[in-house]
């Protein structure tokens, strides 16, 4: 399936953006590489550069890149997606009206993943409707919480979801007296499992999730880093079975 020109643009200026705007340029450019599933040897080669180029700036040893280096840094990472069918920019394409930068990382899975292999991923415990009938989930949405607290309109919130609400909603950056679950609660699209990461669902975080008859999980994965590792290492073992009807034996996905 072909994508859009304008779609392309839009995508194009949100990642350059971001680069350009952040404080810490390489660790951005690294983050959209990654999103991408690009390794920087791929993308070295598409930009005619050594890969201790791309090292050096994601890593920080080199200066903050200019616009005309992200620029060519954007279209490589869109054109390699694009020749690998477009799977990314499809997902992300979603997003792109959102001004929010609260999505940190967004995944469908090939094929339905088990919640009881989702929470083993995460270091996760049942912590609300640990009884309610869900038995797996088609995708993941790794949210800043207080991002999305702070910007998200219900409409930008929709688009959490991406192709599909059949998803875990994992929320970081908990702030204190702020639930993500009143996102939840006001919206009419409803995940099928929500997470907490890095902060313990308080007592009005499960009673709304429990109104809702919404599976709330508490993953304890010391940083973001390694609850994004977990999850994307969990979509990869589902890529593997694609071919399979479901994730039979538990597939080791420990960090």
């Amino acid at each position: 399936m072909s994508v859009s020109h304008s779609v392309r643009e839009v995508l194009a200026r949100r990642i350059a953006g971001e680069i350009i705007l952040s404080s810490k340029p390489g660790a951005a450019m690294r983050k959209w590489r990654e999103l991408f599933a690009i390794s920087q040897l791929t993308l070295s080669e598409r930009m005619l550069l050594s890969p201790s180029v791309i090292s050096d700036y994601e890593s920080g040893r080199r200066k903050s890149p200019g616009t005309k280096f992200v620029r060519k840094f954007v279209w490589a990472l869109l054109r390699i997606d694009e020749e690998r069918g477009g799977r990314f920019i499809r997902e992300f394409a979603a997003l792109t009206s959102s001004p929010s930068m609260a999505v940190i990382d967004l995944r469908e899975f090939p094929i339905p993943v088990r919640v009881e292999y989702l929470c083993k991923a995460i270091g996760g415990e049942i912590i609300a409707c640990s009884s309610t009938d869900v038995r797996d989930v088609r995708g993941y949405t790794i949210v800043d919480s207080e991002k999305a607290v702070e910007t998200l309109s219900g409409y930008e919130y929709a688009q959490l979801f991406g192709a599909t609400t059949e998803r875990a909603l994992a929320f970081t950056n908990i702030q204190d007296g702020i639930s993500p679950m009143m996102l939840v609660r006001m919206s009419s699209l409803k995940p099928k499992v929500v997470i907490f990461h890095g902060a313990r669902p308080d007592d009005n975080s499960v009673r709304l999730a429990e109104y809702d008859n919404i599976p709330l999980l508490y993953s304890s994965l010391p940083s973001v880093e390694q609850l994004i590792k977990s999850l994307r290492k969990l979509y990869r073992v589902a890529l593997r079975m694609k071919l399979g009807k479901s994730l039979h034996p538990p597939p080791k996905v420990s960090t």
